[in-house]
């Protein structure tokens, strides 16, 4: 008896995959040999990292290795559970206790990333029968919470105060739950959300007002304490997002409101009641990084100094840093802006061969014509390296006509 040869039902991929090639866009992943630090070693090459979100240099803060260390020794390696069966440990609600302090709310739960916050809470607390009033440019993770709550979702115009008004306007009269939600920072563009402004229309249509507050945290307020601090609405925001992978410097994301809120989060959220819970090293580390953040506000300042002299000195050599097809950045983050994703790609390549590291961002993650190479600051990086990083993006950026 003769087996017929199988086809294989998956070869779509690689055509999907040829597609990507045949753009230009196709890339392959970066491997880091060392630590995550403003010069550091990928695929054998030493190179200037203008790429990653240590915003504060954090992963390699001597605070933060020894709460790994100790925590590690003191409980294990892993919690062995889900928080809600028998993986809550002493740890985790210390953490969660003091990211509620810093953030002046009653309560707060962690989950395991950013993204498992966003998604696990929208999609907890919303139905099919409610409204999600979002912002055009927010977080994928927000969009596909807003998809697993099966709510309807209106999308406003990036930032624009008067049509989210709108769009909530034209649904006041209908049953069922508002939910109005922004990014704090928008991570593709570094802009700031319009809080205030938000925080008005939540109040005057009796809606939910929710901040992903992920690149804002230890960025922006008084010691990192984000946006919401940033611009003083503290109580006017019900729900925060912030997330431990970024300036924090470890894993992570937490979600900050009402007991009830979390309460509620605990029953509901299903990131939170179906994923094992941090390893107590992780736990400890991230406390270990709110005692940072109290305790040496310099290196906010020098963050802050470093992303002045770098934006400044990018729009002297020529690039399109934001403001002319783009929102202007108004943080850390900032976009050097090429549109074609063949071209964007291609010029990250180039950076790496001459030492930087750059990284090409394409469609789907920002729009078509759009594409860009995003930098990233941090407290960490020295004037000398920035110097030279610049000196390679202008020189390859002149050799590709980009400027």
């Amino acid at each position: 008896m003769t087996t017929a040869t199988r086809i294989d039902p998956l070869s779509f991929l690689s055509d999907q995959l040829n597609d990507l090639k045949t753009k230009g866009t196709h890339f392959k992943l970066r491997v880091l040999d060392d630590e995550q630090a403003p010069v550091c070693t990928f695929d054998g090459k030493k190179v200037i990292n203008v790429a990653s979100n240590n915003y504060l240099g954090l992963t390699t803060h001597p605070k933060l290795r020894e709460a790994a260390l100790e925590a590690t020794r003191k409980y294990g390696v892993g919690s062995g559970a889900v928080r809600t069966i028998a993986g809550t440990m002493k740890i985790h609600v210390e953490l969660e206790e003091k990211i509620a302090r810093f953030k002046n709310v009653e309560a707060c739960v962690v989950f395991q990333s950013g993204f498992a916050a966003n998604a696990g809470t929208v999609s907890a607390i919303l139905g099919k029968e409610d409204f999600i009033i979002s912002d055009q440019l927010n977080h994928a993770s927000i969009i596909d919470g807003a998809r697993l709550s099966r709510a309807k979702i209106l999308v406003f115009e990036h930032k624009n105060v008067a049509d989210a008004e709108a769009k909530l306007a034209s649904v006041k009269d209908q049953p069922g739950r508002k939910l109005l939600i922004s990014d704090g920072v928008f991570s593709m563009d570094g802009d700031i959300g319009p809080l205030p402004g938000l925080c008005d229309l939540a109040e005057k249509y009796g809606a939910i007002m929710m901040v992903d507050d992920a690149h804002a945290s230890g960025v922006l307020g008084r010691n990192g304490r984000g946006t919401i601090d940033h611009f003083k609405v503290h109580g006017r925001v019900d729900i925060q997002v912030g997330t431990l992978s970024k300036a924090i410097g470890a894993l992570g994301g937490y979600v900050c409101g009402t007991r009830d809120l979390i309460d509620l989060l605990y029953h509901r959220a299903r990131p939170f009641l179906f994923s094992t819970s941090h390893p107590p090293s992780v736990a400890a580390t991230c406390i270990a990084a709110f005692e940072v953040l109290e305790d040496e506000p310099e290196r906010i300042e020098r963050l802050w100094d470093n992303t002045r002299f770098w934006k400044k000195e990018l729009g002297l050599l020529g690039f399109d840093i934001g403001g002319k097809t783009t929102p202007p950045s108004e943080t850390p983050i900032t976009p050097i802006i090429i549109g074609d994703g063949k071209l964007t790609m291609d010029f990250s390549c180039e950076l790496f061969k001459e030492g930087v590291l750059g990284t090409g961002i394409t469609f789907p993650t920002v729009p078509e014509g759009k594409a860009r190479i995003r930098t990233i600051m941090t407290a960490t990086h020295t004037r000398e390296e920035l110097q030279q990083a610049l000196e390679v993006l202008g020189r390859v950026g002149k050799k590709m006509g980009i400027v």
